[in-house]
């Protein structure tokens, strides 16, 4: 029986604005879908025009600058229904879906759906069950005690996966998605009786766990930071009174 790691898989990633997920916007958004370990992927690409300006701090990261987008970019309110109901179908069709700190980019991913859908994520997934499969959180349960930072080029440089033109979304979700069978293979003897399902639930429970160690970390040093323990989506901020 193939285990979910050689299994087929989803991949998703943007690039944005920003890190705040609340106020910034998707300016570009890939989904990979590959059917099997070493199969030829299919990748759905959007570039969007947000409606705000792309700082120069974005642009360094994603190379997309704000002339661009705004000449190439299509407007997001047709954009994001593609993207939802893209993700709606990854799900219906019980292929679990790689997100790379997930609840940054499927929590901006809800926000501009209410922006510019008035409908939020949940509405799009209504009818199908969310299977996440979030590298980083895979690698701080599995590797606990691993010095060192674990963005995706350090995930790919540990797991020994390929990355370039990084920070591209194509790019990173491939690289995302190689990383989380590579996680799978490394680990198989704790993974391999676990399905996808189970993984995402115990994600939510291991992502808690390791919110709550940072933020007693940024405590002691004295830091205002606030670390969330949702995943692998942020709820909706209540509105101001």
């Amino acid at each position: 029986m193939t285990c979910w790691f050689d299994g087929p898989l989803a991949a998703f990633d943007t690039g944005t604005t920003g890190v705040d997920v609340e106020t910034d916007r998707i300016v570009s958004a890939a989904l990979v879908v590959q059917d099997a370990a070493g199969a030829a992927v299919r990748v759905t690409r959007w570039l969007v025009s947000p409606g705000v300006p792309v700082p120069a701090a974005a642009t360094g990261v994603h190379g997309l600058t704000d002339e661009h987008v705004q000449r190439h970019g299509r407007w997001p309110a047709p954009v994001m229904e593609e993207v939802g109901r893209s993700l709606a179908e990854q799900c219906a069709a019980a292929r679990p879906l790689v997100v790379m700190n997930a609840p940054f980019d499927l929590t901006l991913l809800d926000r501009e759906l209410r922006r510019h859908r008035a409908a939020s994520l949940a509405r799009y997934l209504e009818h199908v069950p969310l299977c996440v499969l979030d590298p980083r959180v895979l690698d701080r349960h599995l590797d606990r005690y691993r010095k060192g930072p674990r963005s995706l080029a350090d995930l790919c440089a540990q797991y020994e996966v390929p990355l370039e033109d990084g920070h591209d979304a194509a790019t990173d979700a491939m690289a995302a998605l190689e990383v989380v069978r590579a996680v799978g293979r490394r680990f198989a003897a704790r993974l391999e009786r676990l399905s996808a399902p189970e993984l995402h639930t115990l994600q939510a429970v291991w992502h808690a766990a390791q919110a709550r160690g940072l933020q007693a970390w940024f405590t002691l040093n004295g830091s205002p930071e606030a670390v969330d323990p949702a995943w692998p989506l942020r709820p909706e901020l209540p509105a101001a009174a």
